[in-house]
C-alpha cells in the first residue's frame, strides 16, 4: 500500500486552519485544504502493515488502505468509488469524525499517523468538484414502500440504500429542513450546510421523498405509517439530555446544549425560532459543563456570539498530553484533546463536579 518508503520520505501533514482571531468572528468553515500533491504524499505514507487496524477502528469499516493507495497513484475517481462502497456520506465523516482510524494507525506508534480523515475529505470534495457524484437510480422498482422516521445521518443512509434497490422511500422529519443532527446540532463552522443540500439533491433524483414538518406521533399518526407502508425504520436519534439533579437547576440562564446549538443553527439558516426563548451568550460570562465535543461546540458558539468569557468544566481529572501508546494502541486512548474552539479562547477546569447553581 502506498510507497514502500513513503512514511520515511514524507512527514505527516494535515489541513490547516484560519487564525483564531479571524475565525471566531463568523460561523463559516475555516479549514484550509491540502493541495492534491500533498494529499497524494500523505497517501504514500500508508504502509503495508499486515493487519490494517485503521480498518477495524473505523465505525463504518472504511477500506482505508485501498483508497490511500489509490490517491497515492492519482486514481481519485476509483478512490471515491471505494470510499462510497462503505460510506454513503464521506463529506460528513471527513468533517466531523474524531478519526479513531488515525489512533489505530500503525504509524501512530511513532506519533505520526497517516492523515486519514484529511485524505477522506479530499477524495469526496474532489469528486464533487469534478461532478463524478451522480444519482444512482435503480434499474427496476419493487412494490415495497418504506417510511423512515428521522432524517439524520442514519436515516438518510438507510433511505439512499433502499431507494437504490428500487423501494419507494419516504423520509419524515419533524423540523422544517432535512438533516437531523447534521443540520441542527453541528455548528456551521464545523459542517457547512451546503454539504447536506447537495447530497439531498442527489437523493431526490434517486427517488427519495422528503416530508418536512412531519412529526410522527404528533401531526402524523403512527397508525398511518403502519397501515400505508411495508416497513418503518425508526432513526430518530437520542434527543433526551442527561440532566443535573442539583439545587438551582431551574434558575434562568441554565440551558441544555442542544437547544442552544440548535437555535444558533436556525438563525444562520434563516428559520423562525417559533416563539422559543432566545438563548444567546452575547455579553455573558459563560460556563460550559462537560468537556466533550458537544461542550467544545458550545464553547465555539459562545465565543462567536460575543461572550465576555467562556469557562469549561470537566468532572474527570486532566488527561495526559500524550498517552502510553505502546500500552493502549490500537485502542482509543485517553489523552488531552484540544479543539479549535478551545484555541479561540477558553479556560478549562478539571476535576470539577457541579453541586449547585447559584
Amino acid at each position: 500500500m502506498g510507497s514502500p518508503t513513503g512514511f520515511q520520505q514524507f512527514e505527516r501533514r494535515d489541513r490547516g486552519t484560519l487564525p483564531a482571531e479571524e475565525r471566531r468572528t463568523n460561523f463559516r468553515e475555516f479549514a484550509i485544504p491540502l493541495t492534491d500533491e500533498l494529499v497524494s504524499q500523505q497517501g504514500a505514507r500508508c504502509i503495508d502493515c499486515g493487519v490494517p487496524y485503521c480498518h477495524s477502528a473505523c465505525p463504518v469499516d472504511n477500506i482505508i488502505p485501498d483508497w490511500n493507495d489509490l490517491v497515492y497513484r492519482d486514481d481519485w475517481r476509483e478512490a471515491v468509488e471505494v470510499l462510497h462502497s462503505t460510506n454513503n456520506f464521506p463529506e460528513f465523516t471527513g468533517s466531523v469524525c474524531p478519526a479513531p482510524c488515525e489512533e489505530a494507525c500503525t504509524l501512530n506508534l511513532h506519533d505520526a499517523p497517516v492523515t486519514i480523515k484529511t485524505i477522506e475529505y479530499s477524495i469526496i470534495e474532489k469528486a464533487w468538484q469534478n461532478r463524478w457524484i451522480e444519482p444512482k437510480i435503480a434499474g427496476s422498482t419493487t412494490d415495497k414502500r418504506v417510511a423512515i422516521v428521522g432524517s439524520g445521518p442514519s436515516g438518510l443512509a438507510a433511505a439512499q440504500q433502499l431507494a437504490r434497490v428500487g423501494h419507494q422511500v419516504e423520509v419524515f422529519e419533524k423540523n422544517a429542513k432535512i438533516g437531523g443532527l447534521l443540520r441542527y446540532g453541528i455548528p456551521d463552522f464545523k459542517l457547512a450546510k451546503s454539504a447536506i443540500d447537495r447530497r439531498l439533491s442527489q437523493m431526490q433524483a434517486e427517488g427519495v421523498v422528503f416530508r418536512v414538518n412531519s412529526h410522527v406521533g404528533v401531526n402524523v399518526p403512527v397508525e398511518r405509517l403502519v397501515k400505508k407502508y411495508d416497513a418503518v425504520i425508526l432513526a430518530t436519534g437520542c434527543e433526551r439530555p442527561r440532566d443535573l439533579d442539583v439545587a438551582g437547576r431551574d434558575l434562568d440562564g441554565v440551558h441544555f446544549a442542544m437547544p442552544f446549538l440548535t437555535e444558533q443553527n436556525r438563525r444562520i439558516g434563516n428559520e423562525p425560532l417559533d416563539g422559543h426563548q432566545e438563548i444567546t451568550a452575547e455579553g455573558k460570562r459563560v460556563v460550559v459543563i462537560g468537556g466533550g465535543d458537544t461542550g467544545a461546540d458550545c464553547v465555539g458558539t459562545s465565543i462567536r456570539q460575543g461572550a465576555v468569557s467562556v469557562t469549561q468544566l470537566e468532572v474527570l481529572p486532566r488527561p495526559p498530553d500524550k498517552p502510553d501508546t505502546l500500552l493502549v494502541w490500537p485502542d482509543w486512548p485517553t489523552k488531552l484533546r484540544t479543539s479549535t474552539s478551545h484555541e479561540e479562547g477558553c479556560e478549562r477546569l478539571w476535576s470539577v463536579s457541579t453541586t449547585s447553581f447559584e
